[in-house]
């Protein structure tokens, strides 16, 4: 029987995950509750390792109803069409993973059909060629979809953007709205006779009771993890790296409109590009490279001045054995870690608010919600997890320990069946409710060097100099698209430069 609607919902911990999901609750079901109240200390910083992000933000600022050039500006963002992956396949190889379709149907054929039958006898012809988002990245382009029936029409992009401004922006939307911040610091998470979540108790003393507890702790989980005893699934016989340095560096130059990841010989550098400075870091692993050494290889490939000191971050990919138990739903780094490579981070912590809205409970705390709540995420993460380490397995470089071991691991069933397909005709099986779709597999699959033995057997009726004279057409009308899209730099100029920064 219900046993009575929820009526105070109590986020511990801040940070993006913490002020997202206070945003969202007291913006969209402010109605629904009598308090929101979210527990945090100045004490305990955030991790910020991330600062870029997947067009699925979109979805979450729209319907906080926040403005675009407010919140750029705030943030002093950028926007980001896709990232580049340098020596990943290979050394002295790049290729990029952009937002957005990459050319048309042909009929009832999809796109890749067509493209890779061309490919395999001209391989020369670069994937790039035939997405706007890449030749835009590549010059240095930017604008906001317009128009329709046109490339223009379907620009895909995302941010970059200082991840603490964000959260300072939501919190700011979030106490407007009726949220409580309560600075403090957890000492112990009461427990009741069912095994449920009580209370929190502060280190001065303070009792912050609640029916529904959002654990928002970080790497540390203090609720569902350490109160609660939910356990973690180490992912790092896959995705081996374990260990990252995060250093911002001047800003040189204008913005690029994309991320950037370059592969080097224990694990990967990225550069992000804000209006004040660029973030990097090195994602690398102890097991393979030490710290030292790893900061050296750092400081060597920064391409610009350091504005402040390293931060050393530990990491083990992976995720909690379950995301919600009782009357506690962890959200952000305390369900789970999948590292920065493809910006997922804050993509996850919005997918799980949504899902929360779609199965919310009330204090009987149904165990057919809770069981689809965590098989939908269980789903994602390892839909993730597969996307990610198709980067590591598929190339040739073998040039160190680090990379023959990904080279020769062994990976998820899943993931070997979507290789095996590819790598026979270019099939690329799509699964529902997956955050990365074709063209995302198709980009990492051809940049990281994956080549079909045979075209699809479909696309064999095709006469060769139709398909090159459709793919001709379709690369002019891309240029000519690209022809009408003013500099990144530009318009950030135009319409959300942070006052009193110069962009280029």
């Amino acid at each position: 029987m219900p046993q009575g609607a929820i009526k105070k919902v109590v986020i511990a911990g801040g940070g993006t995950a913490g002020w997202m999901t206070a945003a969202w609750f007291s913006k969209i079901l402010r109605d629904d509750f009598d308090e929101i109240v979210l527990v945090e200390s100045e004490e305990i910083g955030t991790v910020g390792v991330g600062e870029a992000t997947t067009p699925y933000i979109h979805i979450f600022n729209r319907c906080l109803g926040i403005d675009e050039d407010a919140f750029v500006r705030f943030t002093k963002g950028t926007f980001k069409l896709g990232i580049e992956f340098v020596n990943w396949g290979r050394q002295g190889h790049a290729y990029h993973h952009s937002f957005g379709p990459y050319g048309r149907e042909y009929g009832a054929l999809p796109f890749h059909a067509i493209w890779l039958r061309h490919y395999l006898a001209n391989p020369k012809d670069r994937l790039e060629n035939y997405s706007l988002q890449s030749l835009a990245s590549l010059n240095g382009r930017f604008m906001r979809p317009t128009g329709a029936n046109s490339p223009l029409a379907e620009i895909a992009y995302a941010y970059h953007f200082d991840a603490s401004l964000y959260a300072r922006f939501l919190r700011s939307i979030s106490e407007a709205a009726g949220a409580q911040r309560i600075e403090g610091k957890i000492q112990t998470v009461k427990l009741d006779a069912q095994g449920a979540i009580e209370s929190l108790c502060l280190t001065d003393g303070r009792v912050v009771d609640g029916d529904l507890f959002i654990d928002c702790t970080g790497f540390r989980a203090l609720l569902l993890g350490e109160a609660l005893g939910v356990g973690y699934i180490d992912w790092s016989k896959y995705l081996p790296c374990d260990r990252a340095i995060a250093v911002p560096t001047r800003r040189d130059g204008a913005p690029a409109p994309f991320t950037r990841s370059t592969a080097l010989s224990a694990g990967w550098q990225w550069r992000i590009p804000l209006q004040h400075r660029d973030g990097n870091g090195h994602v690398f692993s102890s097991a393979f490279m030490d710290e030292t050494k790893a900061m050296e290889d750092l400081f060597a490939n920064l391409g610009s001045a350091p504005i402040g000191d390293p931060r050393p971050i530990r990491f083990t990919t992976g995720r909690r054995e379950t995301f919600w138990k009782k009357n506690c739903i962890a959200v952000g780094l305390s369900a789970g870690f999948l590292e920065p490579l493809e910006s997922t981070s804050i993509m996850l912590i919005q997918n799980a608010i949504l899902r929360l809205q779609y199965l919310f409970p009330d204090k009987g705390f149904s165990a057919a919600d809770t069981a689809a709540y965590n098989a939908a995420m269980v789903r994602e993460y390892e839909d993730i997890r597969d996307f990610l380490i198709l980067h590591y397995k598929v190339g040739v470089r073998q040039d160190s320990e680090f990379w023959r071991y990904c080279h020769q691991m062994d990976i998820p069933d899943g993931l070997q069946h979507r290789i095996d397909l590819f790598s026979s005709r270019g099939r690329i099986p799509e699964e529902r409710g997956e955050q990365f779709r074709t063209p995302s597999w198709l980009a990492v699959m051809v940049g990281q060097g994956l080549c079909p033995a045979a075209p699809d057997p479909l696309t064999l009726s095709i006469p060769s100099d139709r398909i090159e004279t459709w793919l001709s057409d379709l690369r002019s009308v891309i240029g000519n698209c690209l022809d009408r899209m003013p500099m990144h730099a530009d318009f950030i100029a135009r319409h959300c430069r942070t006052d009193g920064l110069e962009v280029a």
